[in-house]
């Protein structure tokens, strides 16, 4: 097995991939009421493209798709997470008319150190259509220690 060091190590996929340190949850199987069409896929092909010509989030944010968020009353789903911030999940999200408020929240969210942010800070119809804001976990080890 050869192992990578210096500048090789950065181009490995697998390396960039986990040094990102905010990752973006889209969910798939986003569908709409009593129809076959999917558009949980559309927007996560949208928010890609989006947030890599965006400046300086690219390479800070990963983009998933993932399996049922439990907001099929309201889809699209859309989850963002990263480690010691809050995690924040919004539905109703509209893969052509959103993507800009999608990339401003991107934004916003990289900058909060804890991921707390007010419903007037957030931008588009994220004031209104948040579906889940998850306080950063505190992990208690078998010592007692918060990590």
């Amino acid at each position: 097995m050869i192992e990578l060091q210096g500048p090789a190590q950065a181009q490995d996929p697998a390396m960039r991939q986990s040094a990102k340190r905010h990752q973006i949850l889209v969910c798939q199987t986003c569908r709409h009421k009593d129809s076959p069409c999917f558009p949980g896929l559309a927007l996560l092909e949208k928010l890609r493209l989006a947030v890599s010509e965006a400046k300086g989030l690219g390479e800070d944010f990963e983009i998933s798709g993932t399996a049922c968020m439990a907001g099929c009353d309201r889809p699209c789903t859309v989850a963002w997470r990263a480690t010691g911030k809050a995690t924040w999940l919004f539905g109703d999200i509209d893969p052509d008319a959103d993507i800009d408020a999608l990339v401003d929240f991107a934004t916003l969210y990289q900058r909060l150190d804890d991921g707390w942010c007010r419903a007037a800070d957030r931008p588009g119809k994220l004031a209104t259509s948040t579906l889940a804001r998850i306080p950063a976990a505190l992990i208690v080890t078998a010592e007692g220690q918060l990590q």
